[in-house]
């Protein structure tokens, strides 16, 4: 799905309304200033880090006390000349999520669900059964109106070489990036759990700028009377909130009284976002606190406690919020749910029941802001002042500066949530989404109205720490900070 006018916009999903008081540079008490004009990345780098990062304290590289001179600071900003690797030794062990890349545009258009793409999503499996090194290729989702569905392939499709290649752990990786490449398609043994190989191929290619909509599928099923909504959400994307608004508002319309809200492969995204969502399930009781802000030792009393926590919104900012004013609500997540998925269902705990079907979700419990070499303005990005980056330093960081409790103060998920029915998704029994047969969906109906499913009797579970090599084209789960805060 292409949107010719996204580009004027997607900036906005990364905190473009993330505004701070202009701070005296006095008050950081970080003068330093290379001596030498080939560091000029590195320097905004670590300034930025010393002064955003959640773990600033944690990184001795990273105190404000750690160089007496600045050609001491230069020598060691010079001292790892590649700005990727510099990037990442300034990192605390424990964070597996900051990134960064070379052209910002790049990764901003990667938060917002747009990139480079033939709209494939697959599994990666190694089948024991097979008796070989060979991997093999299962399709977990396609993008709509991108070039993979307009070539017909669909979810539980399975190939088992690319460019007549068998793949193997050493090779997909590299034969998956190519901007074209051939798929060659299989056919599912599923008695014997085996893939067989077919003469069929299918040819994909790369378009730039692919959408990903965040809302793949909204349905309501009727089973036995009970009315109960289905949302498959791909991403917290502030862009489509008047879409999602508009989902609750059909499905109070329909009589929903259950909910099933699909977070598979929902990497995350948009914190503000996942506020309205909790609303649009919970209600829009702006007198209950949904989340607060957690920020490195240095930041954290430069904010008022009304800046540090959000309530349950009753507006969208355009529409009065469509809400169901659920008891519960059953979450499908699995390994691939991160971020803003897991801050929904933190968020949401302390309200309601949230029944967790799937498997352990990802674990990151941080949320990042874009910066950039903008010092005047602490390095925020910000669409306004975008034409003033350098040309010579179209370097971004995404890293991660803060973490965010619940009401009752939980905060730390690092190992995920756990289910509450474990289901591993079985690449031979993907089934179809919506489908009331499809495994997870299937459990949860069978929890709601106390009816057991065939599909989930005859489901068989890869065996995942054996079996299963994934090979993903989204980015690491990433949570966005998207509100005004304003300094003390």
């Amino acid at each position: 799905m292409k949107k010719e006018t996204m580009k004027k916009f997607i900036y906005l999903f990364i905190g473009a309304s993330l505004l701070f008081i202009s701070c005296n540079k006095d008050d950081d008490g970080i003068n330093l200033n290379p001596t030498a004009d080939d560091v000029v990345v590195q320097d905004f780098m670590w300034k930025a880090m010393n002064f955003w990062y959640f773990w600033q304290a944690d990184v001795p590289d990273l105190a404000d006390d750690r160089f007496s001179t600045n050609q001491e600071y230069t020598e060691y900003l010079q001292s790892n000349p590649n700005p990727g690797d510099f990037y990442n030794s300034l990192k605390f062990n424990e964070d597996r999520f900051s990134g960064t890349n070379k052209d910002f545009e790049v990764l901003l258009n990667s938060l917002s669900g747009i990139r480079k793409s033939n709209g494939l999503q697959a599994f990666i499996a190694d089948l024991s059964s097979d008796n070989t090194d060979n991997l093999f290729l299962f399709v977990r989702n396609v993008i709509p109106e991108s070039d993979a569905a307009d070539k017909g392939i669909m979810r539980g499709d399975v190939f088992y070489a690319i460019d007549g290649q068998a793949l193997t752990a050493d090779n997909f990786n590299e034969l998956l990036s190519a901007d074209t490449f051939t798929l060659n398609k299989g056919e599912l043994d599923v008695a014997n759990r085996l893939v067989n190989e077919t003469t069929e191929e299918i040819t994909l290619t790369k378009e730039e700028d692919l959408l990903e909509p965040p809302i793949r599928l909204a349905t309501t099923l009727d089973i036995n009377g009970t009315k109960i909504g289905y949302l498959m959400y791909q991403r917290f994307n502030r862009d489509f909130k008047e879409e999602l608004n508009n989902v609750f508002g059909q499905f109070v319309a329909d009589g929903v009284t259950e909910l099933v809200l699909d977070l598979r492969y929902n990497p995350g995204g948009d914190s503000a976002t996942t506020a309205l969502l909790a609303s649009m399930i919970y209600g829009t009781n702006t007198n209950e606190l949904f989340i607060r802000q957690r920020w490195n030792s240095k930041l954290q009393s430069r904010f008022s406690t009304e800046q540090l926590e959000d309530y349950f919104p009753s507006t969208t900012g355009i529409s009065p919020v469509n809400t169901l004013n659920l008891t519960r609500v059953y979450v499908l997540a699995t390994g691939r749910s991160a971020s803003a998925s897991e801050l929904l269902i933190n968020g949401l705990d302390p309200y309601i029941e949230v029944i967790h079907i799937g498997t352990t979700t990802r674990g990151k419990n941080e949320f990042s802001i874009s910066l950039v070499d903008l010092p005047e303005n602490n390095y925020r990005y910000s669409p306004s002042t975008q034409d003033q980056i350098p040309s010579d330093n179209k370097w971004i960081i995404q890293p991660l500066v803060g973490r965010n409790e619940n009401s009752v103060g939980f905060i730390d998920y690092t190992a995920g949530f756990t289910p509450d029915f474990e289901i591993v998704e079985d690449v031979f029994n993907l089934g179809s989404f919506g489908n009331v047969e499809e495994p997870l969906l299937a459990k949860a109906i069978e929890e709601i109205t106390g009816v057991s499913s065939k599909s989930l009797n005859k489901s068989r579970a890869v065996n995942t720490a054996n079996d299963i090599i994934t090979f993903d084209y989204e980015e690491k789960g990433l949570m966005t900070l998207n509100k005004k805060i304003e300094f003390k």
